[in-house]
């Protein structure tokens, strides 16, 4: 079970996190789980192609085992986050234990923007986190790692979905292959006909807001 839309409620519980951006007719894709070879050069291959920027949450241990494709992109000119080392879930870590694996990650991504693997991540690690990083969540979920869709399913559920200012969560995982690589290149095509840019987030994280985003 998971929302494909965050439901503004959920939002407004969790103020202190980020989950969309203000409106200037911009979209923010995001990948989770990489750098993964086969995946990740594709999706970085798509993105080049239609000359647009993401934001990559990579998790720590797959940097280290593919430390070229971590630089590649950052050189193709995206940002990228934290997703820990081990990609660990908050509801079942203790806190010390949970800062030590973004501690880990950190030390071969350097960015101060941290995603929690799940999306699971408990009050005490948020106080933690907050202090150093810009916890960033989503507005959009594509699905991509839900292994009983198609990648039409996928693109239906961001076409439907993402509006001006939405963070939008794809995967570049060997799990989601089948429906990321697919479907990434149409939702591109149909959003950039509707006259939106496609951004990576900010490296600045006092530019970014927190919590539900109405203007």
């Amino acid at each position: 079970m998971y929302f494909v839309k965050t439901p503004w409620y959920l939002k407004s519980v969790y103020p202190s996190l980020v989950w969309d951006m203000p409106k200037d007719n911009r979209l923010f894709l995001t990948f989770d789980d990489g750098p993964v070879p086969g995946v990740t050069d594709k999706v970085l291959g798509i993105l080049s192609k239609y000359d647009v920027k993401a934001t990559f949450f990579c998790i720590g241990d797959n940097v280290r085992k593919h430390p070229e494709l971590y630089q590649q992109i950052l050189q193709e000119g995206h940002m990228t986050g934290n997703h820990t080392f081990h990609h660990v879930n908050g509801w079942k870590t203790d806190t010390d234990a949970y800062i030590e694996e973004v501690s880990a990650c950190s030390n071969l991504v350097n960015s101060q923007l941290f995603r929690p693997p799940y999306g699971r991540i408990g009050y005490q690690q948020i106080q933690e986190l907050k202090r150093q990083y810009a916890i960033i969540m989503w507005d959009v979920l594509s699905g991509d790692f839900d292994t009983q869709l198609k990648p039409q399913d996928c693109i239906d559920h961001v076409i439907q979905h993402a509006a001006d200012g939405s963070i939008i969560v794809f995967h570049d995982s060997e799990k989601t292959a089948d429906r990321v690589l697919p479907a990434l290149p149409v939702v591109i095509e149909h959003f950039l006909e509707k006259g939106y840019r496609f951004e990576s987030l900010p490296a600045n994280t006092a530019s970014l807001p927190r919590g539900l985003h109405l203007s």
